[in-house]
């Protein structure tokens, strides 16, 4: 089959390579019907995921259809469509029992799909813990619709979920790409008193104010003094940082009030330094 591999650093390419099977009782062989490419896939071109192992095929946003499963699985059977979790999980170690799975200690746990274990720009991938990878797709959602299901939506909600958003809280969101967009729609779930997102992509703005009339948009340049004035206390009770480049990690604690919650639920090219000096007393807790 033909596949899309992380060659090395710089290098991506297609490559031919057998279809995958079965190796665990508890793995489901999928047939990718539609999979797309992640802002994480380019990070790891860039070789700045290190645990990404040369020579994977990448992809860890994909549905399809269940072609194969091992004895063990029970909740879903061939022929079923589904959406494929950008992290499987064994659900027995420490950090699956306590909510944490992407942080399992299997060695196909966490975000292996497509980063240390060939992932779903392919024909076919192999999902480990098929049990609890995989979920069915309703008949009237078509694959587009459930697309975004395994990662992005998911990223958005934890994030929203861990932020500890209140119904009189100010929270900004940096960022309005596809994963600014399924964080926006999960914070919203929470009715924060007022949502502002930031972002200096003319198109992506006026998508926010068609869409979200009750959502204030600003550019990065005019962010701080905006949500100064929008908030209640000097600044956001809780930021979402959902851009990833240097200038938005330090506007999102710049934007920050103080003893608010930041979350960083980006990846970055390179490391983050927090000035703490400049940022001593704010309070702040990064997540």
């Amino acid at each position: 089959m033909l596949t899309y591999t992380y060659i090395s650093k710089g290098k991506f390419g297609l490559k031919e390579k057998p279809i995958p099977q079965i190796k665990d009782d508890r793995d489901a062989i999928v047939k990718v019907t539609l999979a797309s490419i992640c802002s994480s896939d380019i990070h790891i071109k860039h070789g700045s995921v290190p645990r990404a192992v040369e020579g994977i095929t990448v992809g860890h946003e994909m549905v399809g259809i269940v072609e194969q499963i091992g004895n063990s699985v029970k909740n879903v059977k061939v022929g079923d469509r589904v959406t494929v979790n950008v992290e499987t999980f064994c659900g027995e170690c420490f950090f699956c029992q306590n909510g944490f799975v992407n942080n399992c200690t299997d060695k196909n746990g966490g975000w292996a799909l497509g980063c240390r274990i060939d992932g779903g720009q392919a024909e076919y991938v192999r999902v480990p813990f098929a049990d609890t990878g995989l979920n069915k797709i309703p008949d009237n959602v078509s694959d587009r619709q459930a697309l975004f299901v395994g990662d992005v939506l998911a990223t958005g909600f934890w994030a929203a979920r861990i932020s500890e958003i209140k119904k009189e809280d100010t929270i900004l969101i940096i960022g309005a790409g596809p994963t600014g967009i399924c964080t926006l729609l999960c914070a919203m779930l929470k009715t924060p008193k007022k949502i502002i997102v930031c972002e200096k992509d003319e198109s992506r703005i006026k998508f926010i104010n068609e869409h979200y009339p009750n959502v204030l948009t600003v550019k990065p340049d005019e962010c701080l003094e905006f949500v100064r004035k929008n908030s209640d206390h000097g600044g956001a009770d809780v930021v979402l940082e959902v851009a990833g480049t240097d200038s938005t990690f330090r506007l999102a604690w710049e934007c920050a009030r103080p003893n608010a919650v930041v979350t960083v639920v980006a990846l970055y090219e390179a490391h983050q330094i927090l000035p703490l000096p400049e940022m001593y007393g704010k309070n702040l807790t990064f997540k």
